[in-house]
């Protein structure tokens, strides 16, 4: 299958429901109002969004039209809930898919950033299976991830997915013809917004750990 296009609604939906499937299995499929409010979430999303239902039901109804996304019946509920295909239709292994949602629900982000932030839906070795999973996406003949120029005073390359169409970098008026060494003292702070940035993220990962175990144990 050729790499499906997405709007913003629907990237995020797709997003939201592979992500309720790996750490979440015993509430998905998810009803409309589930989706809508994993798609709100505060917590591991960028940006943090207000969808309403009808928004929802129109983008996974889109998600249906390009076989990404199911209804799925039975059981004891009468409330038509909702599940997705992706590794399916677009022949995804598990370490690929938790990248791709990662990128669907935060948008680009580096190799580190990617690392802890798979951790719940899979346990990367190191740096390293995932620079080499970013590769496999990447090499498609029809890729579905790419590198971003790295931005002025960042160390490390940012990744982000191409289900929204190819990305286009506006050259900046701004910067100067060459790049000059930023001074250590640059170099540190830099490092340190992130490392708070990535513990920011593991405190919210802890945070939606702990709701899901008070919800399993209620």
């Amino acid at each position: 299958m050729d790499r499906p296009l997405l709007n913003e609604f629907e990237a995020r939906v797709l997003g939201s429901l592979i992500e309720k499937e790996i750490t979440t299995p015993e509430y998905y499929p998810l009803s409309l109002n589930a989706l809508t409010n994993a798609c709100n979430q505060i917590n591991n999303r960028d940006p943090v969004v207000e969808y309403g239902e009808p928004q929802v039901f129109r983008a996974v109804e889109s998600l249906r039209d390009k076989r990404l996304a199911v209804v799925v019946s039975g059981g004891d509920s009468r409330v038509p809930k909702y599940g997705h295909k992706t590794a399916d239709v677009l022949a995804l292994q598990r370490p690929e898919i938790a990248v791709l949602c990662v990128l669907l629900l935060r948008g680009p982000q580096t190799v580190g950033e990617l690392r802890t932030r798979t951790g719940r839906m899979h346990e990367f070795a190191g740096l390293a299976e995932v620079q080499a999973t970013l590769q496999v996406l990447s090499a498609r003949p029809d890729p579905l991830v790419t590198v971003l120029p790295r931005q002025a005073g960042t160390k490390e390359p940012r990744y982000a997915h191409l289900l929204g169409g190819e990305i286009v970098i506006m050259p900046s008026t701004t910067e100067a013809p060459f790049a000059m060494s930023a001074p250590a003292g640059q170099d540190r702070l830099t490092q340190l917004e992130t490392d708070v940035a990535i513990l920011r993220g593991e405190l919210a990962d802890l945070r939606q750990q702990f709701t899901d175990l008070r919800k399993q144990l209620e």
